[in-house]
């Protein structure tokens, strides 16, 4: 009983996790499930014990299976079922399945994404850290006052409470691996800006 116990507690900090990673609010949640702010709110704190059809509800929403929200035991695979999806017109393809700590994911930039040279007034900020490796392609990168051109191969990390951007400059796909973290959670792998 303390195992199912501790299964319904971990629930409502994971289903915050996995919002706040899709950079969703809770009333835009709402909207996309039909389940009201207030009843998300409580059980992402935990006030309220997750419902089967809640549950399922918020894995459709999510595109993400109904064990991933209830961290159900491994059955014996240890394979992660890539289940990609689309955010702000790139594509995210998921490497890890654990929400809560550092979550790793391919991106996929389209050429010339998003459309417009990004400026300081698209610099977003938030609590975590990330790091960035470049598979192919090139990423602009604006932090702060910092705007540097990442090419293959090259690794980027930062606190995201640093103002930032992110942009592919170039006439093909840019393909990154990106690990994203809570604060605390730092990789330790510097670039030096490419020279343009």
């Amino acid at each position: 009983m303390d195992d199912l116990d501790d299964v319904l507690q971990s629930v409502g900090p994971r289903l915050r996790s996995v919002r706040q990673e899709r950079g969703e609010t809770l009333a835009q949640l709402s909207a996309s499930t039909g389940i009201s702010v207030s009843t998300l709110s409580r059980l992402e704190s935990g006030q309220r014990k997750p419902t089967l059809e809640l549950l399922l509800l918020l894995a459709r929403a999510y595109q993400v299976q109904l064990d991933e929200l209830i961290d159900a035991p491994v059955t014996g695979d240890p394979r992660v079922h890539l289940r990609p999806f689309k955010r702000h017109g790139t594509t995210f393809i998921p490497l890890s399945r654990r929400p809560g700590g550092v979550q790793a994911y391919k991106q996929i930039l389209p050429p010339h994404w998003p459309g417009y040279e990004p400026g300081p007034s698209e610099q977003k900020v938030h609590e975590g850290y990330e790091w960035i490796y470049v598979l192919s392609g090139r990423l602009r990168l604006l932090l702060g006052e910092h705007d540097v051109i990442l090419a293959e191969g090259e690794v980027a990390e930062f606190d995201t409470r640093t103002p930032h951007a992110s942009a592919n400059p170039g006439p093909e796909p840019t393909e990154i691996l990106a690990l994203f973290g809570p604060q605390g959670e730092r990789m330790h792998v510097r670039a030096r800006p490419t020279a343009r």
